[in-house]
């Protein structure tokens, strides 16, 4: 579900975008506004950027290989991470010059009512874009905020688009003030003005990305409530005493890598073991679907301390 679903707000994203660029630069021809250049540049990004966020699902399908023996589900990380940094060279960063150079050097504004007319519908289809978004978000996001949802989020499509399409509205709005006030006062910096407000909104957007897509590339843990499932699966498991440790790792939004350390019963044959490492590896997947592949090491009961000291990474990752 939640790959069927990044995938249809990448889409629309991605539709929407498309045509509001034309229309951008369309405006930017006919009145020579330096915020409606600002804003069809940064349609372009955005649209570049579902498209490799496309390309990104596309490649991670690929069959794993004996060069990348885990398969290629961190292509989406990837490709999400070059999002962030293409919207913070292109989008950001011209958006950033350009506003400095018109500050620096207005001009006038010529036809205003078509600019306005076009970050109008701008906003009308984005806020469509990001409704699609925000519905299929819902779908896993749980009874956290939206906040904790762009940070905690292990599919990197949907706080890309969320953000996108939040910084493409924000953005149009910011224009299409600069725009009216520049019209109202006859004092055409305001577009500048508007311009450097665009490439700075656009330039945080792409650093929280940057910084969140970088984590998972690197490699993030199963989220806290995951952790306590597989957890509470393997303490439940016949034959298990207890679990020296366990850690865990994303290798894509929608494949888990597990590892655990654990005590079984003392008496239990190798048959047996097998049999009892089988059945933990049938419960946890039982909870957490996604938990593969998955490798159990049998372990013997040691010093309560060194116990404690074997757990305490997963502890730290448990509470965060």
């Amino acid at each position: 579900m939640a790959a069927g679903g990044s995938t249809k707000a990448v889409v629309a994203a991605l539709v929407g975008n498309s045509l509001i660029a034309i229309a951008k630069f369309a405006a930017f021809f006919v009145t020579g506004s330096s915020s409606m250049l600002a804003e069809g540049i940064h349609s372009t990004a955005d649209s570049a950027n579902q498209g490799l966020l496309l390309w990104g699902g596309k490649a991670a399908q690929k069959t794993a290989d004996e060069e990348h023996q885990f398969g290629y589900g961190r292509e989406r990380y990837f490709w999400s991470f070059v999002v962030a940094l293409v919207l913070f060279s292109l989008g950001g960063g011209f958006a950033t010059y350009e506003g400095i150079e018109k500050i620096r050097h207005p001009h006038e504004i010529e036809n205003v009512g078509i600019a306005l007319g076009v970050l109008v519908f701008a906003i009308v289809v984005e806020a469509f874009a990001l409704r699609t978004a925000i519905v299929e978000a819902a779908k896993i996001k749980g009874d956290i905020t939206w906040a904790q949802f762009i940070k905690r989020a292990r599919v990197p499509e949907l706080p890309v688009v969320l953000l996108e399409d939040s910084g493409a509205i924000i953005g149009a709005a910011f224009a299409l003030v600069a725009l009216i006030i520049a019209q109202a006062t006859g004092n055409p910096v305001w577009d500048g003005i508007g311009t450097l407000g665009i490439g700075i909104l656009l330039l945080v957007i792409a650093v929280i990305l940057i910084i969140e897509m970088r984590s998972l590339l690197i490699g993030e843990g199963a989220r806290p409530r995951d952790m306590m499932k597989i957890r509470m699966a393997i303490n439940g498991a016949p034959h298990v005493q207890k679990v020296i440790h366990l850690r865990t790792q994303h290798l894509g939004p929608e494949e888990l890598l597990v590892g655990a350390k654990i005590v079984f019963d003392e008496n239990l044959t190798v048959e047996e073991l097998s049999e009892a490492i089988d059945g933990v590896e049938r419960a946890v997947r039982a909870d957490v679907p996604y938990a593969r592949p998955m490798y159990i090491e049998p372990g013997l009961m040691r010093d309560p301390a060194q116990l404690v000291a074997d757990a305490s990474p997963v502890g730290n990752h448990d509470d965060h």
